[in-house]
């Protein structure tokens, strides 16, 4: 259970081992505010530059800089497709986070894929691939040009590994290709609305057009990379636009085939933490394996009055994420080993 963090409950003067930002869904448009598709919460799309100015300012300055920035998707708005600046507008956000003085990890989310192709990103300034580090040794745990997915080391006995939570999906591939014939015959069996965007009516409402899933591929390899990470002794946190445990998330936003993946992290005794963003609203949940699993409130949604970012300490037996705005503090300790 992740407890409120509490300055009291630091008074054993220990240092942090290192730290690392968070921040999610800025989905910066040069717009008006609008509202969300069920008309019942303002997006601020101006003002979310703003706000990551904000981000950006406050983790420059801390006292122990964070060792990099994980940017959790939809880092702009499908909006600027639209209006045809997608372009303009991604490379205005770059632009922002060039002032950031440590590297940032991008994943990509559905506003990634209404905006570019997968071939775009690749190609992109949000492919932060060359970051990786590679287990030469291993060359299973070298992940294929197939999904973009990949691991690195901030610090000795940690590991972080960025999924593909796109991989499979109808967003952002050719519709005359094999994949998209696939992914949309998925999408199809399990959800018969016109309209793929809706849940109406679904046992499984995360089969929606604005979600994907895991392939085979991507998943055999996390589980190469976490059978080595167990053998080492590592502990893993785990990163994905998507989320993939129900009581963390809004079920309509979980990834198609979350259960898969869930299967494969409960398999293997390494995983302390699972990091998504797209619900914009956040949540929180400890599962029966001891994973905490912090879907983070999107900057989209976010009054121009508060914030919405994080830095996360991380300690030998414990993570402390320190909240900015709406997103809560939280004390995540780990207790995988017990849970096993």
């Amino acid at each position: 259970m992740a407890e409120k963090l509490d300055p009291d409950a630091l008074a054993d003067g220990s240092e942090p081992l290192f730290s690392f930002g968070i921040i999610a869904d800025i989905q910066y448009a040069d717009l008006e505010d609008g509202f969300n598709y069920q008309r019942s919460r303002r997006r601020y799309y101006r003002h979310s530059l703003v706000h990551l100015q904000g981000a950006i300012e406050d983790w420059n300055k801390e006292n122990s800089l964070p060792c990099c920035v994980l940017q959790l998707g939809d880092i702009i708005d499908g909006y600027n497709a639209q209006y045809k600046v997608s372009e303009k507008s991604l490379e205005l956000v770059m632009n922002t986070f060039q002032m950031l003085k440590v590297p940032v990890h991008h994943t990509w989310g559905n506003h990634e894929f209404y905006n570019f192709s997968r071939d775009f990103l690749v190609n992109s300034k949000l492919n932060s691939k060359f970051l990786e580090d590679r287990i030469v040794q291993h060359p299973e745990t070298i992940p294929s040009e197939n999904y973009y997915a990949y691991h690195f080391v901030p610090f000795p006995k940690f590991r972080f590994v960025l999924l593909d939570a796109y991989d499979l999906s109808v967003l952002g591939i050719d519709q005359s290709s094999p994949k998209y014939e696939q992914c949309m015959k998925m999408l199809r069996e399990h959800n018969p609305n016109v309209e793929l965007n809706s849940p109406q009516g679904l046992s499984e409402p995360q089969y929606v057009q604005f979600n994907g899933g895991f392939s085979q591929e991507q998943l055999n390899w996390l589980n190469e990379v976490l059978t080595f990470s167990d053998q080492n002794q590592e502990k893993v946190v785990i990163v994905s636009h998507l989320p993939i445990y129900p009581e963390a998330s809004d079920s309509v936003c979980l990834a198609w085939n979350y259960m898969d993946a869930l299967s494969i992290i409960w398999s293997h005794k390494c995983v302390v933490c699972f990091l998504a963003g797209h619900t914009h609203d956040g949540g929180y949940s400890e599962d029966p394996y001891g994973v905490h699993h912090v879907n983070l409130e999107g900057v989209i949604e976010t009054a121009p009055d508060s914030q919405a970012f994080g830095t996360v300490h991380v300690y030998p037996d414990k993570m402390l994420l320190k909240g900015r705005g709406r997103v809560p503090d939280r004390i995540m300790k780990y207790s995988r080993e017990e849970a096993l």
